[in-house]
C-alpha cells in the first residue's frame, strides 16, 4: 500500500511559511474532474461544470482545470510545475454514482506521486461505510493525501466535517492562517465520536457491502424499457434511465420510500446503514413496481 504524504522530504521554509514545490504566488493550480460535486462555496461552485450551480454566482477564482473522471492519463497531461493538487470524488455522487474503472485510484495516486502533487479525495458523500468500506478509496488500496469528510460524520445529527491528513500537510497552516467560526466545535466533535464508534463498533461498512450487494442483485434483475443501467457500490445504488427520472421518484415516494433524481435521469438510492434486510428488500420491492409499472 502506498504511504500518504511520501513526498513532503522536499518541503524547505520560505519565511514564516511551509511549502513543497515553491510555487510562484497566486499560481497555484488544483485539477478537478468533471461532474464533479465538493460544495456550495464560491470558489467550489466556480469549478462545477453544472451550470445549475454557477448560474447567478460569478465571478469566480481563477486556477482550476478539468479533467474527465476516471482518465488517468487525461489528469496526467494536465499537470504543470504550477500544480499542487488533484481533488477527486472516488465515487461521483451527484453525477449519478458515476464509479470509475478498476485501478483508476492507484494510477492516480502513482501519476500524483511522480509530480508531487497531493492527492485530495473527497469522501464526504462516499466514506464513512456508504460503499462497503470505511472510506471508497479503500477499494484500490491508496493512501491518499488528503480525505475530507462529513455527513454520516454526525450520523445526521450535527452538521460537522473534517479534513483527515499528516502532520506536514496541515502543519502548513500556521496560527492565525485559516479559520472557521464553528471549528473544532465541541458538541459537534463529541457527536462525531459517537458516529464514528458506532459505525465501527455495529460493522456498518461490512453491512453496506453485503447488502449493497443484495439490492444490486434484485435491482440489476428489473426488466424495464426505461432502464438505461443499474450500477453501485456498498448501499449506494443508481438506476439510470432513458426517460426523466423526477417523475419516477415522486412516485416512489407515495409508495413510502425516499429516492433522489440526480443528473435528470438517474435515480439515486442510499438507504440507510442501519436498514435490516427486510427493510430493504420491502424499498427495493416498492423502487421495482415503480420503474416496471410506470
Amino acid at each position: 500500500m502506498q504511504k500518504p504524504l511520501r513526498r513532503l522530504s522536499r518541503l524547505h521554509v520560505s519565511g514564516a511559511k511551509r511549502s513543497v514545490k515553491g510555487i510562484a504566488q497566486d499560481h497555484t493550480g488544483i485539477i478537478v474532474c468533471s461532474n464533479n460535486f465538493h460544495g456550495r462555496t464560491i470558489s467550489i461552485v466556480g469549478f462545477s461544470t453544472e451550470r445549475q450551480y454557477r448560474d447567478g454566482f460569478g465571478p469566480f477564482p481563477a486556477g482550476f482545470q478539468h479533467v474527465p473522471f476516471g482518465d488517468a492519463e487525461a489528469l496526467r497531461s494536465s499537470i504543470t510545475p504550477d500544480t499542487c493538487a488533484f481533488l477527486v470524488e472516488p465515487i461521483q455522487g451527484e453525477a449519478g454514482i458515476i464509479i470509475p474503472p478498476d485501478g483508476y485510484l492507484r494510477e492516480v495516486a502513482s501519476i500524483c506521486n511522480e509530480h508531487t502533487v497531493l492527492l485530495m479525495v473527497d469522501e464526504i458523500q462516499s466514506g464513512l461505510g456508504r460503499t462497503g468500506k470505511m472510506f471508497a478509496y479503500m477499494h484500490d488500496e491508496i493512501s491518499p493525501d488528503v480525505a475530507i469528510i462529513g455527513k454520516a460524520l454526525s450520523g445526521g445529527f450535527y452538521p460537522v466535517s473534517a479534513v483527515l491528513s499528516s502532520r506536514a500537510v496541515l502543519g502548513v497552516f500556521q496560527a492565525g492562517d485559516h479559520g472557521s467560526t464553528f471549528g473544532g466545535n465541541p458538541l459537534a466533535c463529541a457527536v462525531a465520536r459517537a458516529a464514528l464508534r458506532v459505525i465501527v463498533d455495529e460493522g456498518l461498512a461490512e453491512r453496506s457491502a453485503e447488502l449493497g450487494t443484495h439490492a444490486l442483485t434484485r435491482l440489476k434483475q428489473m426488466h424495464s424499457p426505461h432502464v438505461v443501467d443499474v450500477r453501485g457500490c456498498g448501499l449506494w445504488l443508481a438506476i439510470e434511465l432513458n426517460v426523466p427520472a423526477r417523475p419516477f421518484c415522486e412516485r416512489i415516494r407515495d409508495r413510502g420510500v425516499l429516492c433522489k433524481e440526480t443528473h435528470e435521469n438517474v435515480i439515486r438510492i442510499a438507504p440507510p446503514l442501519t436498514i435490516s434486510l427486510y427493510e430493504l428488500d420491502w424499498g427495493l420491492e416498492q423502487i421495482i413496481h415503480v420503474v416496471v409499472f410506470p
